[in-house]
């Protein structure tokens, strides 16, 4: 590089990261899956993560609108539909960043089908919609193909001790390497669907986010919100987002 000039920054990305959040399994979940993300995508991508955001009150309506606001301020969506049954809150939150075309990837680890459909192992009625992107993967696959690829790798394979193997102490390193070919795949997902044009018309972008302002019975003074939802906007038009 020419002394005296300056590499361009990467644009990077926030991506609300829709999940249960519940359980152990899950906190840990998302967090490793966020984690890998920022890491396979080299800092493009940063979750944002619901378990992750201060909650100064700590009313139903309050949590809610904390987390729809924080939805429409980041750039994408990654949306987590494992589960025999769908999150209710996951869907929710898909369809309002719908609503407000944000791109977004739909992620299914779970190799069980859960839908209506022969397509998406998911219901019919979250699927089909614009500036989406699925992925759809056998995580118990890949953990048991990242177990068996260790096992082959390793010169005490067939003298494994049984009492580590029982102590599952080989399991986590199984498990990121699984968490980490979901992440890769997540990456390539997102990097596809940032690429893809806005559908909302320019004409109609002022009108559909003042609605989404009124939509949702926000808490707090209209004024106060119409401002916020105008910068959101203005930010997602600077960034070729809308």
């Amino acid at each position: 590089m020419a002394r005296g000039l300056k590499s361009t920054p990467k644009k990077s990305y926030t991506v609300y990261f829709a999940s249960e959040l519940f359980s152990l399994k899950h906190l840990i979940g998302n967090a490793y899956l966020a984690e890998a993300i920022y890491e396979k995508s080299h800092g493009k991508y940063l979750c944002v993560l619901p378990q992750n955001l201060e909650q100064r009150r700590t009313t139903a309506h309050s949590i809610r609108d904390h987390d729809l606001r924080a939805l429409l301020a980041c750039d994408l969506g990654l949306f987590n539909y494992d589960g025999p049954e769908l999150d209710a809150g996951t869907v929710v939150e898909f369809m309002f960043a719908k609503f407000a075309d944000i791109p977004s990837v739909i992620l299914r680890s779970d190799f069980r089908h859960a839908g209506d459909q022969r397509g998406d192992p998911w219901n019919l009625m979250t699927s089909f919609y614009p500036r989406t992107a699925s992925v759809v993967l056998d995580s118990m696959g890949l953990y048991k193909s990242a177990m068996q690829s260790r096992l082959r790798s390793s010169p005490l394979r067939n003298k494994l001790d049984e009492v580590v193997r029982l102590a599952g102490q080989h399991s986590s390193a199984d498990a990121q390497a699984m968490c980490e070919q979901i992440a890769g795949a997540c990456v390539r997902a997102l990097d596809r669907i940032v690429a893809t044009e806005p559908v909302m018309p320019k004409h109609l972008r002022e009108e559909v986010y003042q609605w989404l302002c009124l939509m949702p019975n926000l808490q707090g003074k209209q004024k106060d919100l119409r401002r916020e939802f105008e910068a959101i906007l203005e930010g997602k038009v600077e960034r070729d987002l809308l």
